[in-house]
């Protein structure tokens, strides 16, 4: 592959909705280019960009793949991102490497969540925008209504410029407003031909919209518009430029991926209009004093590269794909990682597409590219040159929101899986694992059922490791009401010396359940001796672990010993723990011994219209509203949930809003188990404890 200047690099993001043809649409665009010699299909698992195992088996794309499309002397990156929501964390990298979202939407369906939810994220990467109108040889492809529904939700910013020639079974071709010429045919059967009579009167139309537009982009336009009514075609040129660059125009074009018609003119209006990564700049600070530094997308300019994805192969080992911020970058670099503030070194430098890897010699400001083996490195690292460093914000991945129980399979293998789940989660921050102390579960947490289930396949075909994900067991607690007195007496006789400890406690509640123990000694007159009272303590604090209805740990609990005997030969420090043992499970039980269950804070943004759906769903999991707010223009639900009512909620949110809803999840503090409730964790408690027996 041939070294690309900054100004001849256009790096784009393809988003939108599931099965709505990005994969498709990259590997049109690369045979349309020459870059493969047969077009792939998702179906048969033979695309460029779907080329892990799982997404073959499954059909969906899981992770961002590189499509680096060779297009008129110019390289346009294209990183194809998944659609489903459950990888909506393999977005976060490449969002901040591209200055372009196109967004992918369906000619039968319009507007989806996805595409809703890529505007949003292009607007807040600051990336600008276009829409691909894609399944246009459908049938009931209806280009028109997705324009209308696209303007209906973002306003006149919306413009077409590739509107297509037919639709359905007749999609043949498309007319470029930009140059007011049409062509039919895909490949190398691409024809211009004269735009046909039934669309020369939308096509002016457009046309008088596109100068609009391009006219509001630049304010001296603007002014000889409302003079003279008009634009010469090269002042529409600027003015669509600077209109696209900064994001106040979004072009819409038509396609169809499957068949390639219109692909060539979308590739030829990426090159021609879209932004290079020239001109841009990076601010961070330098590491050894804090003190602000901005690098500017130039081969003059110092080196520096940011790493917003990683690839663990079992095979390759680790490739770090990064874009070249300032500087260029060649297999002989320095490399400096600024965040771990180690020198690397790397195995070799390459450009990525799909899992093909090829040779680079250099990568040139605005490139990227992958470079394998590096040791210390991680997603959202900064490299750079030793002599000039700087650290540039890392990336923030979306908090988890769905939770399993994660074991190994088979008695042994535990160190695999774990070893494991480590490098998937190098290459997926968005997966989280967790220790729980109460529990002793390992806890694997990602996006969605679907997000844990393929890191479980992975961890089989990438590592050789089965594991096996189940419902968390709920750190449940349990406490007493009331104070009691108990006596503990602990008598054996078995030749020799025998065994003899006598206490009595009075058990009463804290009243603060963040306390889980305090011992109280108030013996007077040594009728327990003093050598034994820790002993007694002692006996206590082991057994509270368990509690005497289920036995959860118990909390709040204060014992105060207060008299009890003992045996001037028989008596032992193990006499009086059985002893304080004894009274432990007595005087619990008589004193209104409840179950603690985990309350959560938790926050769900949706859309005004679900709002009854959500306050619904609330009550229904024994939940309290807490309040209400409009956040960004959503409504923000305020609610207090038992934990062991949320498993399911991440699915569950997403079917009742359509997957418009989100939702965050805190841990607020414990509160009693309703009896109801309480009874049936009681008697499961039991059967599991009979089982084991």
């Amino acid at each position: 592959m041939a070294d690309y200047l900054t100004k001849d690099i256009r790096n784009i993001a393809l988003m939108g909705h599931g099965s709505e043809g990005k994969t498709t649409l990259a590997e049109s665009m690369l045979f349309a280019a020459g870059n493969i010699d047969r077009q792939g299909r998702v179906e048969d698992g033979t695309t460029t960009t779907d080329f892990d195992p799982e997404e073959t088996k499954r059909g969906i794309s899981i992770s961002g793949a590189m499509a680096p499309v060779e297009w008129k002397k110019t390289k346009i990156n294209l990183i194809d991102l998944p659609g489903y929501f459950d990888f909506v964390g393999e977005s976060f990298g490449p969002l901040s490497v591209v200055r372009t979202v196109a967004i992918v939407v369906s000619s039968v369906g319009g507007i989806s969540v996805g595409a809703e939810k890529a505007w949003d994220a292009a607007s807040k990467a600051g990336a600008g925008r276009m829409i691909i109108v894609n399944q246009m040889d459908r049938e009931n492809a209806d280009f028109d209504k997705v324009l209308h529904e696209l303007r209906d939700m973002y306003g006149t910013s919306v413009v077409p410029l590739l509107v297509p020639i037919g639709a359905a079974s007749s999609f043949k071709g498309v007319v470029n407003l930009l140059e007011n010429k049409a062509f039919e045919g895909a490949g190398k059967n691409l024809n211009e031909v004269p735009v046909p009579k039934d669309l020369e009167d939308a096509v002016a139309s457009y046309i008088e919209e596109i100068t609009e537009a391009a006219a509001e982009a630049d304010d001296s336009l603007l002014e000889k518009f409302f003079e003279e009514g008009e634009l010469s075609h090269e002042e529409i040129l600027v003015g669509f430029r600077k209109g696209l660059q900064a994001g106040k125009i979004v072009p819409v074009v038509a396609v169809s991926a499957l068949n390639g018609i219109g692909v060539a003119k979308l590739m030829d209006m990426m090159v021609d209009y879209l932004n290079s990564p020239e001109n841009t700049e990076m601010e961070g600070v330098n590491p050894k004093n804090d003190e602000p530094v901005i690098r500017k997308c130039d081969n003059a300019e110092p080196f520096s590269a940011f790493v917003f994805k990683t690839v663990a192969d079992p095979f390759v080992g680790k490739l770090s794909l990064v874009k070249v911020t300032s500087g260029t970058l060649t297999p002989g670099t320095a490399l400096y990682n600024a965040n771990q503030e180690k020198a690397e070194k790397s195995g070799g430098l390459f450009m990525m597409r799909g899992k093909k890897q090829t040779n680079m010699t250099v990568l040139n400001a605005g490139d990227i590219g992958a470079l394998s083996k590096l040791n210390f490195t991680a997603t959202g690292d900064t490299l750079c040159d030793p002599n000039n460093p700087v650290r540039f914000p890392g990336l923030s991945f979306p908090e988890p929101s769905f939770t399993k129980a994660v074991f190994a399979a088979k008695q042994g293998e535990e160190d695999k899986v774990f070893t494991g789940l480590a490098r998937l989660q190098e290459e997926d921050p968005s997966i989280r694992t967790s220790k729980n102390a109460e529990t002793t579960e390992t806890l694997l947490s990602g996006q969605g059922e679907l997000h844990l289930d393929v890191v479980r396949s992975k961890l089989a075909s990438k590592f050789g490791a089965t594991a096996q994900l189940e419902d968390p067991k709920i750190p449940y607690r349990e406490t007493i009401r009331k104070t009691v007195s108990a006596q503990g007496r602990h008598k054996k006789q078995s030749g020799g010396h025998g065994q003899f400890g006598d206490v009595w406690i009075e058990f009463s509640p804290i009243g603060d359940t963040n306390v889980d123990f305090e011992f109280v000694d108030a013996v007077v007159g040594g009728v327990v001796p003093r050598n034994f009272i820790p002993s007694v303590e002692k006996g206590l604090r082991e057994n509270i672990v368990k509690g005497v209805l289920a036995g959860y740990p118990m909390v709040g609990l204060r014992a105060k010993l207060y008299d009890g005997s003992y045996h001037a030969v028989d008596s032992s420090e193990m006499a009086f723990k059985t002893a304080a043992r004894i009274a432990y499970k007595k005087g619990c039980m008589d004193a209104g011994p409840v179950l603690l269950e985990p309350i959560m804070h938790v926050e769900v943004l949706v859309p005004d219209e679900y709002m009854g759906d959500i306050m619904g769903d609330v009550n229904k999991r024994r939940g309290r509203i807490m309040g209400m707010n409009q956040v960004d223009g959503m409504q923000q639900v305020v609610a207090e949930i038992p934990q062991s009512e949320m498993f399911k909620y991440a699915t569950d949110l997403r079917s009742m809003t359509q997957a418009r809803g989100s939702f965050t999840m805190t841990f607020e503090r414990y509160e009693e188990v309703p009896g109801d409730v309480a009874k049936k964790i009681v008697e499961s408690a039991k059967k599991d404890e009979d089982d084991e027996d």
